[in-house]
């Protein structure tokens, strides 16, 4: 029997890259797309991603942000029209705190995956959200994962941590 952490509450998709590679430069205008699920392929991400087959071992194959930081953001900033999408994360997640899965294999409904570190927020997220977001997320960006499993990730899907040794689940 595994733990339930959490649950999805948003995914996020999107073909191109806005910021990533664009130092200097203005971003691109690539749509976010909000599916009901997203199929995700071990050691490649998340099908139809910008980050989908990126590179080999790429530590951010998918890309999970709290809920709850969101909202502290908008309250934080008094910014209350728009939503989680523009900062560009996959999994948007509420009742887990991703920090504390960095190193750790766990489930995403379903689908395995390794915290591999904190999705460190950068300069783009003042443009992308409003000025003051980049210093507000430090040190609460969010968790870039490698997927381990095949398999489908649904809004509403749990968020669980397998039952096993502890050194088994985090390769701290």
């Amino acid at each position: 029997m595994a733990t339930i952490l959490g649950e999805v509450v948003y995914l996020f998709v999107s073909p191109g890259h806005n910021f990533f590679g664009h130092h200097g430069k203005s971003p691109d205008r690539h749509s976010v797309h909000s599916p009901a699920s997203v199929e995700c392929v071990a050691q490649s991400g998340i099908v139809g991603d910008r980050f989908f087959g990126y590179k080999p071992d790429y530590k951010g194959q998918i890309t999970l942000f709290e809920a709850e930081v969101f909202d502290d953001l908008c309250k934080c900033l008094g910014v209350h029209d728009r939503g989680p999408g523009v900062l560009r994360r996959n999994v948007i997640t509420r009742g887990v705190r991703l920090n504390n899965l960095v190193g750790c294999e766990f489930c995403v409904d379903g689908v395995t995956v390794l915290g591999r570190e904190e999705c460190r927020p950068c300069y783009w997220m003042d443009r992308a959200f409003a000025p003051g977001t980049e210093a507000f997320l430090k040190g609460r960006g969010g968790l870039r994962a490698a997927v381990v499993s095949t398999g489908r990730i649904r809004v509403g899907g749990e968020i669980r941590m397998p039952q096993v040794p502890q050194a088994e689940k985090c390769h701290k």
